[in-house]
């Protein structure tokens, strides 16, 4: 953000005169470099300038023919990682690669799948579904396994609030325990026991049988119902992802959050939508990206986008554009963009100008973004001078001149 300041009043005319002319004075023995100007008498004594780093010039402009700084050193582990929603089953990992290679060579380090939601030995993970997943998780130990688990069985069938009432009340009497328990000893032999499991996602609105909205309580004691089952087998190191979609939905999401003693990540899925809704609003909205942020925040918790990506607004790259920065600024532990159509940049066509600015930011990356410069406020008394991008690059600083020194009318 710009900041608008008005302009500091001039206590004189011969005060100006004299800080004209001392620019221009400074602006001529730059011209013959920096040498001549650290040696000219006319001058102010050396400790009268301070170098402050000048910010990086913008790609295109023409100080970005300036040779690049040296690279960083290599992130260290534990930085931001990303991926995609590829498919659920095998193809989904084989799809990584191709992902991975479509950008440059860039390291996709999450996998994301989901467990089908029809019938409880599928919520179990049923023999073979998982394990082309968990081989491609312990092929790298840097690598994530993201996995979606259903709270219930019909869980896309449109079941009514009345019966989703009865289900979530019997679920924190313990009537599924023993689902959640096989599941859990199924990823430990799988040698996959530190999953992120994004158990019952979506919670805060109407389109699961696992949502939140008709008996909130029993919700949350059913959640950590399945996290203390799951917890109790041995060899377990699983994180549980709790992750309602972006904004109030349904019910305020606040209303379902179970405690921070079974939660380890507060996620967010966060679409394109609805029509009309710019990206700054999807931010300020009630229960919207800030928020977000802010609870996670004030539960110490990291966050996560489990699923985002394009929807009611099209081919939108105003909102990919600001979506990657979001989270390079706010530095999720994990994210997984949805890579179906009409949310995604890779498997979907009809998203041309949003792929391509997917593309460009995240081509070839395989550790955390460079942190934006931080330009440091100059010393009391002393007056940053505008010199241009050219000039500053060159000195690799930004002058700052003390007033003071021609000062007669005290």
């Amino acid at each position: 953000m710009t900041s608008h300041q008005p302009p500091r009043r001039s206590r004189g005319p011969a005060r100006a005169a004299a800080a004209v002319a001392a620019v221009v004075a400074v602006t001529a023995v730059l011209a013959s470099g920096p040498q001549a100007a650290a040696e000219d008498p006319a001058l102010p004594a050396p400790a009268a300038a301070s170098a402050v780093p000048a910010p990086a010039p913008a790609p295109g402009s023409a100080a970005s023919a300036v040779p690049a700084p040296a690279p960083a050193a290599p992130a260290a582990k534990g930085t931001p990682a990303f991926g995609a929603y590829l498919d659920y089953g095998p193809d989904g990992v084989a799809r990584m690669a191709e992902l991975g290679d479509w950008l440059g060579g860039a390291d996709l380090r999450v996998g994301h799948t989901y467990l089908p939601g029809d019938r409880w030995s599928n919520i179990e993970g049923a023999p073979g579904f998982l394990t082309s997943w968990a081989r491609w998780r312990t092929d790298r130990p840097d690598r994530m396994l993201v996995l979606n688990v259903p709270m219930m069985e019909r869980n896309e069938e449109g079941v009514g609030d009345a019966e989703v009432r009865a289900l979530l009340r019997q679920g924190a009497a313990g009537r599924f325990d023993h689902h959640y328990r096989a599941l859990a000893e199924r990823l430990v032999a799988l040698k996959v026991p530190d999953t992120v499991l994004v158990l019952g996602w979506e919670m805060n609105g109407i389109t699961y049988t696992h949502r939140c909205g008709p008996d909130p309580e029993a919700w949350k004691a059913y959640w950590n119902r399945i996290v203390t089952t799951m917890r109790s087998v041995p060899g377990q190191e699983f994180r549980f992802d709790f992750a309602p979609s972006r904004g109030r939905d349904a019910v305020p999401w606040t209303e379902c959050y179970p405690g921070d003693d079974t939660v380890d990540i507060i996620g967010m899925d966060s679409y394109d939508q609805p029509r009309g809704m710019p990206f700054d609003e999807q931010v300020s909205e009630p229960y919207g990206l800030q928020a977000h942020i802010d609870f996670a925040k004030a539960h110490g918790k990291p966050v996560s986008y489990p699923e985002w990506g394009l929807f009611r607004n099209g081919d939108n790259p105003e909102y990919m554009r600001r979506m990657l920065a979001w989270m390079d600024e706010h530095r999720p532990l994990y994210n997984t963009v949805t890579d179906y159509c009409p949310h995604g940049v890779w498997q979907c066509g009809q998203n041309p100008e949003s792929t391509a600015v997917y593309r460009s930011v995240l081509s070839g990356r395989t550790e955390e973004p460079a942190a934006a410069p931080t330009i440091p406020a100059p010393p009391a008394g002393c007056s940053p001078l505008g010199l241009g991008d050219w000039v500053e690059s060159w000195l690799g600083g930004r002058l700052c001149l003390r007033l003071e020194w021609w000062s007669r009318d005290r």
